[in-house]
This record gives C-alpha cells, sequence and structure tokens, in this order.
C-alpha cells in the first residue's frame, strides 16, 4: 500500500471511530429525559448525573489510558476501548430490567472509560499523522464524522424510546394505582434494552476490525522542542498543555450546556417533551456546520489561533442573544452554540499538544482529563435555576466558560511555548 493509500485509509477508520464517539456521547441528551421518566427521578439535578458520570470517567481514566497505551500501542489500544464501551452497553439490559438508575449510571460510566482510551488515542494520532499546522483540518473532517452521528443518534433513540413520550407521562403522573404505575414505568424502561444489545453488538464487531486493520502504529518519542530551545524532561514544564486542559473543560462544559440541557431548558419554558426530545439534534446539525466551515477554511484562510478566537467571541454573543430573548429564539441561540463550539476542540487539542514531542501521549490524557468538565459545568445550571429564571442561570454558567476560551486563544496557548 502507498504512503498516500495508507494516509487515506488511516483517514477513513479514524473517521469510523470518531462516529462512535459521537453517536454513544450525544445520546446523553435523549437519556437525561428517559432516565427521569423511566427512574422516576425528582429533579432535574438528579437526571444530570447521566452526563456526571459518563464524563467523570474520561478524569479518572485518562491517564491510565496513557499507560495502557504505552504498553499497546494505539491501534490495540482503540480496539480495547470499544470492547470496553460494548460492556458498558449491556450493563443498560440489567439496569432497564431491574429500573435500577445507579446500574444505568455504572454503564455510562463504563462506556465513557471505553471512550477516555478510545479519545487519548485517536485525538493525538489524527493530530500528528499529518502536518500539525493542518490538524485542526483534519480534526474538523472528524468532527463532521463525529457530529452527523451525535445528530442522528437522538433522533434515533427518542423514537424508539421516547415515541408519545408526553402521553406516557401524563398517564404515569395522573395514576393512582401503584401496580398500574409500576408497569408504565417498566414498559417504558424496556424500550432501551434493544437499541443497547444492537449497539453492543457493533462495538465487538469495530474492535475486531479496528485490531485486524491496516491502521499504521505512530511513534511519538523523539522531543519536539523549538530549535534552539533547552529539552525539557518534565510533562509539568508545559504551561500552555495544563492551560489547554483547562480550556477542554470549560469548552466540554459549554458544548454539553448546548447540546444536553438544552432540553432541560425547553421544559422549564414550558415546552412538551415530544418538542425538547429533539432540541439536541439541532445544536449538533448546527456543529456540523460550524465543522464545514472548519475543512474549507483552515488553515488556508484562518489560523487555529484566529478560528478559535471567532468561535469564543460568538460563543459571547450567542450566551447573551439567549439571555435577551424568550421562547423558540432563545432556544434557537443555544442551539447554535453548536456553530460557536464547533471549532474550539480542533483548535485547542493541536494547540496543546504541539512541541510535547515524548510527553504527547500524557499530554493528550491531560487535554482527555479536561472532559469532565461535561460532568460538572452542567451541575451548576439546576442549582443556579433555582434562585434565577432559566435564561440568566444558563449565562451565568456558559458566559465564563467562553470567557476563558477566549484567553487562551489570544494568550493562554503562547504561555511557556518557548523558555
Amino acid at each position: 500500500m502507498t504512503s498516500k493509500n495508507q494516509y487515506a485509509v488511516s483517514i477513513a477508520i479514524i473517521g469510523v471511530l470518531f462516529f462512535i464517539f459521537g453517536f454513544v456521547t450525544w445520546l446523553n441528551g435523549t437519556l437525561i429525559p428517559f432516565l427521569k421518566l423511566a427512574c422516576d427521578l425528582q429533579s432535574d439535578a438528579q437526571a444530570l448525573l447521566v452526563t456526571f458520570a459518563f464524563y467523570m470517567a474520561y478524569f479518572f481514566l485518562a491517564l491510565p489510558s496513557s499507560y495502557i497505551l504505552e504498553r499497546t500501542g494505539y491501534k490495540k489500544g482503540m480496539s480495547l476501548g470499544l470492547a470496553v464501551m460494548a460492556v458498558g452497553c449491556l450493563l443498560f439490559i440489567p439496569a432497564a430490567s431491574a429500573r435500577s438508575f445507579g446500574l444505568f449510571l455504572t454503564g455510562l460510566f463504563v462506556q465513557g472509560m471505553g471512550l477516555s482510551l478510545l479519545q487519548t488515542a485517536s485525538n493525538p494520532y489524527i493530530s500528528v499523522i499529518g502536518p500539525i499546522e493542518s490538524a485542526a483540518q483534519r480534526i474538523s473532517i472528524m468532527g463532521i464524522c463525529n457530529k452527523v452521528a451525535g445528530a442522528l443518534s437522538p433522533w434515533i433513540l427518542s423514537a424508539i424510546v421516547l415515541a408519545g413520550a408526553s402521553q406516557i407521562e401524563t398517564q404515569i403522573q395522573s395514576t393512582t394505582d401503584v401496580l398500574v404505575r409500576n408497569e408504565l414505568l417498566q414498559d417504558l424502561s424496556h424500550r432501551i434494552i434493544a437499541p443497547y444489545g444492537v449497539m453492543a453488538g457493533v462495538l465487538m464487531l469495530l474492535a475486531a476490525m479496528i485490531l485486524f486493520s491496516p491502521l499504521p502504529e505512530i511513534e511519538m518519542e523523539g522531543g519536539n522542542n523549538t530549535e534552539g530551545q533547552p529539552a525539557r524532561n518534565s510533562i509539568f514544564q508545559y504551561p500552555y498543555l495544563w492551560l489547554g486542559s483547562l480550556c477542554i473543560f470549560t469548552y466540554v462544559g459549554a458544548e454539553v450546556m448546548a447540546g444536553d440541557v438544552i432540553g432541560i431548558y425547553g421544559k422549564e419554558l414550558g415546552m412538551s417533551l415530544d418538542e425538547t426530545k429533539n432540541f439536541t439534534s439541532y445544536t449538533l446539525w448546527s456543529m456540523v456546520v460550524g465543522y464545514v466551515v472548519g475543512v474549507l477554511t483552515i488553515p488556508r484562510y484562518l489560523k487555529q489561533e484566529l478560528a478559535l478566537k471567532i468561535s469564543a467571541i460568538t460563543g459571547i454573543l450567542l450566551s447573551f442573544g439567549a439571555f435577551l430573548t424568550t421562547g423558540y429564539t432563545s432556544i434557537f441561540c443555544i442551539a447554535l452554540l453548536g456553530l460557536a463550539n464547533s471549532l474550539m476542540w480542533p483548535a485547542i487539542f493541536p494547540m496543546a499538544i504541539d512541541g510535547l514531542g515524548k510527553f504527547t501521549k500524557t499530554g493528550s490524557a491531560m487535554l482527555i482529563m479536561g472532559i469532565a468538565g461535561g460532568a460538572i459545568i452542567p451541575l451548576a445550571y439546576p442549582l443556579l435555576s433555582e434562585s434565577f429564571p432559566p435564561a440568566t442561570a444558563f449565562l451565568y454558567v456558559v458566559l465564563p466558560c467562553y470567557a476563558y476560551i477566549l484567553f487562551y486563544a489570544i494568550k493562554g496557548h503562547r504561555i511557556g511555548k518557548t523558555w
């Protein structure tokens, strides 16, 4: 196989993996209202434990993932990550049978474990498989795969598990017979078994395919310091990496607010579950548009740094737009945050790992740990919404995130780049 053909095949294989990331990750937008109803949860704060369990896995497993990759290499590590995700999907079967919210959360955490390993391998892989200057373009292509899957997955899952959701919700709330109520909840809970069983089978098949694929191994053991700069012997000597990890933390928090919390926001504005169940897809389609823009403009017309500045400023403006408007206009502004968020990961990740050399795997793990922002930041929303209107609470959560991202785009990514 020629070098050019191998490059194309590698891009295609990683594209499939990013499709899987998106499909599994953005199911959470549907799982939040589904599990709140099926598990008879009493508050939005409880329901948001869905994102907490899923994204906290990245924090705990990112560094161990880098050590696993040191032993297995990228290809075997990716295959192992897919297998772990399959186990997490299979846990949904006993969780649905027992209608156990705790077991559902365990399954989500295990899925996050697998994704942590998969992302720790695939993100630096796609960043360094070609020139670092065009890394944001390649990650944008991966982002299209990711967000198309993410836009489809909540729509597909909600069509299966939340069909007639408003009617079911009314029946459950109005019935006084405990046995009838439990039967309704059990029937609803069982709807999740088939789709997650199918996903488990597909993930195991993909794990085997990746293991025997022609995906090449990439070595990143040499130093990569700027010419004339002394070699560094510790990951702590790269401040821009640590600031980048915090930037990923704030970015993912803002992304989850726009993608997963948008449904809760709509419910608080008085919209029905039949309407809000598809709001996550609207956010993700706007992200797809942003990724297409990234593919066409980076690096030919836009440098990664400028793309991140524009994205952060757009996020700030749209956040104020959601705050200053009402109803569907406010929802539209939040959905358009997907457009602002789309180029953030493709810009932040390569900027933060540039020049790490032999520390690339560990640096990648530090950035993946930042995904825990998706677990922690959204939890502030239900707490703030107890004291403020929904639009105000939303603004108070996302505005500091976009402000810090703007700082990283302007200055943070250069701190400690040269000695």
